[in-house]
């Protein structure tokens, strides 16, 4: 006891009551993942909205086994498949406007091609050549993310410059739960939820970063929960169910757009597929586990709930087979058509005015393709 509180001069006050600023019930996920197809909710979704996702799966299946064949012909240098995971990829493309921004990583080449952008152009970095191979501006898609996680910021960044600037636009960033343990996740969901900004993070949780599984990332419930830490929303859906995630993410979406701010959606799926085709995914995980996931494939379970409420015949299951098919021929002969390269090309894009030190490197390359010119032939602009 201090001199001060023998004198009786000091009294020790309880503190006062604390109240969290914000309820967290509301923020919350549901404790079971939601879903829609095979539920009453199914008769509610708009059957035209059923078949065009049921298309877009099944020509963003044969996408992805025609992609993964290009590797093993040399075409592409590698390939992340999302094989299994096609009901995240579409329904993230679907459930934005025109005006909106996509922020994809490096597996979401399918969602880039579902938003618009040319099959062959959302290769052109798998298969090593320059730059993204798209124009971001042209289709909102900004470029596929190797690092991971690092397009996470971007699109915070971007959904608030647009609010700032009175821009009706949304962004929807997409990353795996690898990508979640990164530094990058943190500070976007952070500054997200204190600038309130329009912006939905989508999570495919398909249970691996690379080999390592979920569990050895997370002690958390769920990472739905990781948002109710931030300050916003959390949903939790099966990503295998094609309405489900749409669903839920043209909620979210509307929910920015309205001012709402940003909500962290995880979708519980499964990676099929190895992490790219220079993995062995036989070294960490059983085929028991594969086949397990096989049996909520989301083709099968659309297709399945367009058969059960007539909305699809035989017919015209096989008119959007062969549809993939024809896609998945014209993917192919274009990727077996070499480019033509310039090496020059390798300096375009780099900056909006190019560095004293770029225009030294790029004379200086000008040089010895000339000089290569002059002594084995050839043309280079």
């Amino acid at each position: 006891m201090t001199v001060m509180e023998q004198r009786g001069a000091y009294r020790p006050s309880p503190p006062p009551a604390w109240q969290p600023r914000t309820d967290p019930a509301p923020l919350l996920p549901d404790a079971e993942p939601h879903r829609v197809l095979g539920t009453d909710a199914a008769a509610k979704t708009d059957p035209a909205l059923l078949r065009r996702l049921y298309a877009e799966l099944v020509r963003g299946r044969r996408y992805n086994t025609q992609a993964t064949a290009l590797t093993k012909q040399g075409r592409l240098a590698v390939y992340p498949s999302s094989t299994g995971q096609e009901a995240c990829e579409v329904a993230a493309a679907l459930a934005l406007q025109d005006r909106d921004w996509l922020f994809p990583s490096y597996r979401d080449t399918l969602a880039a091609v579902a938003r618009g952008v040319d099959p062959v152009q959302a290769l052109t970095l798998l298969r090593g050549d320059w730059h993204t191979g798209y124009d971001p501006r042209e289709h909102r898609v900004a470029p596929l993310c190797t690092p991971l996680a690092t397009q996470l910021p971007h699109a915070v960044g971007l959904a608030h410059a647009a609010r700032l600037k009175g821009d009706d636009v949304v962004a929807l960033a997409m990353v795996g739960d690898g990508g979640t343990s990164e530094g990058d996740f943190h500070e976007a969901l952070n500054f997200a939820a204190v600038w309130q900004a329009p912006v939905v993070f989508l999570v495919q949780n398909n249970g691996f970063a690379i080999s390592v599984p979920l569990a050895k990332q997370t002690a958390a419930p769920s990472l739905a929960h990781k948002a109710v830490g931030y300050g916003m929303p959390g949903r939790l859906v099966d990503g295998n169910d094609a309405a489900a995630v749409h669903e839920v993410l043209t909620a979210a979406v509307q929910h920015a757009r309205a001012g709402g701010g940003p909500t962290l959606v995880e979708a519980i799926t499964y990676r099929v597929d190895a992490h790219t085709n220079a993995d062995d995914a036989t070294r960490y995980r059983g085929d028991a586990e594969v086949e397990t996931w096989r049996g909520h494939d989301p083709i099968a379970l659309l297709e399945h709930e367009l058969t059960e409420r007539g909305l699809i015949d035989e017919a015209g299951i096989e008119d959007v087979r062969q549809d993939a098919e024809d896609f998945a021929a014209g993917l192919r002969e274009r990727m077996n058509q070499d480019p033509v390269l310039d090496p020059m090309d390798l300096f375009a894009h780099v900056y909006a005015a190019p560095t004293p030190q770029l225009r030294e490197q790029q004379a200086q390359l000008r040089a010895e393709l000339e000089a290569e010119h002059d002594t084995h032939g050839g043309t280079h602009r």
